[in-house]
C-alpha cells in the first residue's frame, strides 16, 4: 500500500510504503499452514538498512539525472551538494518499523483503511481561502498528550500554490497503484487461497482448543507439557 504523507508536512513530504503480511503461509502442496516462529518474523535491522540504502541511492540517481524538481522552500536542494547534505542524516535513520500493534491486527487494518480510502483533506478541515493563502485544521499528534482538550488540533495557512502542491502529493504518479496484492491475495487465486487458509487455520484453532481443554482437565497428570507439545504440533 502506498500512502502519501499528511498535508501538514513540509516540502519533503514523501510517499509511505506499507506492507501487511500474514504470520505464515500455505505449503506448496496446500495441505498445511506453515506458521512463522512466534518470536521472529523478519530481520528488521537488515531489512531496514537494505531498504534505506537502495532508496537513498535511487534518490541520488534521480537527482543526478535531473528528474527531480524542487519548489518553494525546497528550491535550494536543486544543487548536488545541498541535496547530498540533506540526505546525509538519513543514512543513519531507521527506514523500517516492525513492532507488534498494541490494538492487534484489526487496529492496523482499520488505520490503513482510513489512509487508503479517504480524500487527501476533507471539507470540514478547510477554514478559509483568501489572498494570504489557504487555512485549514491539522492534528499535531506529538502535542496530543500535552495539550488539554482540543489544543492539539491546530490551524495552518499555506500559500495557494504550496497547498495545491501538497494536495497533489496524494495523487499517485503514473504507473503507481495504491494497493497491490501478492502471495495468498494475488488476484488469480485469491478466493481459493483464502478459503483454504481459513480451513487450515480453523483446524489449528480446534486442535489448540482441545490441547487447552486437556491441560485444564483434572487427572491428566502431565500438565503444561501436554499443552505445549500439542500447540507446537498444531502450528507447524
Amino acid at each position: 500500500m502506498i500512502v502519501p504523507g499528511e498535508a501538514s508536512q513540509g516540502p519533503m513530504s514523501a510517499l509511505l510504503a506499507w506492507v501487511a503480511s500474514g504470520g505464515g503461509g500455505l505449503a506448496l502442496d496446500g495441505t498445511r499452514w506453515i506458521a512463522c516462529r512466534p518470536d521472529f518474523f523478519l530481520p528488521v535491522r537488515v531489512l531496514s538498512r537494505l531498504f534505506r540504502r537502495l532508496f537513498l541511492d535511487g534518490l541520488l540517481a534521480l537527482h543526478e539525472a535531473g528528474r527531480l524538481a524542487f519548489f518553494g522552500e525546497a528550491v535550494g536542494l536543486a544543487g548536488r551538494d545541498a541535496f547530498a547534505a540533506h540526505l546525509a542524516p538519513l543514512r543513519k535513520a531507521e527506514g523500517v518499523y516492525a513492532k507488534k500493534s498494541f490494538g492487534g491486527p484489526e487496529a492496523v487494518l482499520a488505520y490503513l483503511s482510513r489512509c487508503t480510502h479517504r480524500a487527501a483533506i476533507s471539507n470540514s478541515r478547510l477554514i478559509g481561502s483568501d489572498d494570504s493563502g489557504v487555512t485549514f485544521r491539522w492534528k499535531d499528534y506529538r502535542a496530543r498528550g500535552k495539550a488539554g482538550g482540543e489544543g492539539w488540533i491546530k490551524t495552518m495557512t499555506l500559500e495557494a500554490d504550496e497547498f495545491i502542491r501538497r494536495f497533489l502529493i496524494h495523487v499517485l504518479p503514473s504507473g503507481f497503484h495504491r494497493i497491490r496484492h501478492y502471495g495468498l491475495l494475488a488476484s488469480g487465486s485469491r478466493r481459493a487461497n483464502v478459503a483454504r487458509a481459513r480451513e487450515l487455520l480453523a483446524a489449528i484453532l480446534s486442535r489448540t482448543a482441545a490441547a487447552v481443554e486437556r491441560r485444564t482437565r483434572p487427572g491428566t497428570g502431565r500438565g503444561s507439557f501436554v499443552h505445549a507439545r500439542a500447540v507446537a504440533a498444531a502450528c507447524l
